[in-house]
């Protein structure tokens, strides 16, 4: 007895293709998501990953809000009055002593970047107010001066610094902190 073979494609030949593939594209679609779950999510990413700012639309004298780690960073670009004002304060008689160029980077002076938080009790102070023309925050008196030097009322410290550094005369990249600086 010969067994002869035929070439045309058999129903059974249709039905293992088409098994195959419905099993190959029920894999895939298994695999995409839970591949796709263990990567962190985008505000997670977000949250720690550095924030370019562009400096050159903003103002002489003007204050800009920008949020980096869900932490508001208020951008400060001073008049020369006020960094004249900033470093004629005697530092000794300030409730947590620092100077005006602890406080900024040399030759950017006119920048000031600090993290918009009250060192109270975490209120969000208001820009341009207050005896001292820097900030002030409502809920208790804390009043900062133009460098982000607590003056007067509750609060301990300073307005922080957050990690910076300038990409160039026009640029600074916030949670980054480099030797280089331009």
């Amino acid at each position: 007895m010969t067994t002869v073979s035929s070439a045309e494609p058999t129903r059974r030949d249709f039905l293992y293709i088409a098994t195959g593939a419905v099993g190959a594209i029920g894999a895939a679609a298994t695999l995409v998501p839970l591949l796709a779950q263990m990567n962190p999510d985008a505000s997670t990413v977000a949250a720690g990953a550095p924030v370019d700012i562009d400096l050159a639309p903003i103002a002489e004298g003007q204050i800009v809000k920008v949020f980096w780690r869900s932490k508001p960073i208020f951008i400060f670009h001073r008049t020369k009055k006020e960094i004249d004002e900033a470093k004629n304060v005697d530092v000794n008689s300030l409730p947590d002593p620092e100077s005006d160029a602890e406080r900024t980077k040399p030759g950017h002076e006119q920048w000031l970047v600090v993290i918009g938080i009250c060192t109270h009790l975490g209120c969000i102070p208001l820009a341009h107010q207050g005896e001292y023309g820097g900030w002030f925050c409502p809920c208790h008196g804390s009043q900062y001066d133009t460098a982000g030097r607590i003056r007067k009322g509750p609060a301990p410290r300073n307005l922080a610094l957050p990690p910076y550094t300038f990409l160039s005369d026009t640029k600074i990249r916030i949670g980054e902190e480099s030797a280089k600086t331009a």
